[in-house]
């Protein structure tokens, strides 16, 4: 249909004439209430995000030379973490020569890991990234407890 009599149409009716595809050749128009139907996609819009479920993500850092009453801290507030349904971003933080042993951070995130593994699960190994080690545990279903 010619542009112009489709625009002759819709104002004839009280309406709008929309381009719905304009890649598509010809361009696909509709006549519609232009101001319904943006009030009816943000409302879908809207009940779409009622849907979704927001995970956030906190975050525990450690170092190599970590004693043993701060890491069972760390462990603890992990845990809790991990109880209300956070995901826990784990990282060691290597500074100076410390780089030269990554070994040692190897071995605390591992222990680390398998100190929460009650309560969840990491969702990859550990990976050195230049001076941090990092892996992110997700917590475990309550279903699967």
């Amino acid at each position: 249909m010619d542009i112009q009599k489709a625009r002759e149409m819709a104002d004839s009716m009280g309406l709008d004439l929309v381009e719905i595809s304009p890649d598509a050749k010809p361009p696909v128009c509709k006549i519609l209430d232009f101001g319904k139907y943006r009030f009816e996609q943000a409302k879908r819009l809207k009940e779409s995000k009622k849907k979704q479920k927001v995970i956030l993500t906190k975050e525990i850092r450690l170092r190599p030379k970590i004693e043993e009453h701060d890491y069972n801290t760390k462990l603890k507030q992990a845990i809790g973490f991990l109880e209300k349904g956070y995901k826990v971003k784990v990282t060691i933080r290597f500074k100076g020569r410390e780089l030269a042993h990554t070994d040692i951070g190897r071995e605390i995130i591992e222990r680390f890991i398998n100190d929460v593994s009650e309560y969840g699960v990491p969702d990859y190994k550990p990976k050195f990234e230049s001076r941090v080690i990092v892996t992110i545990i997700s917590p475990k279903n309550k279903k699967n407890k």
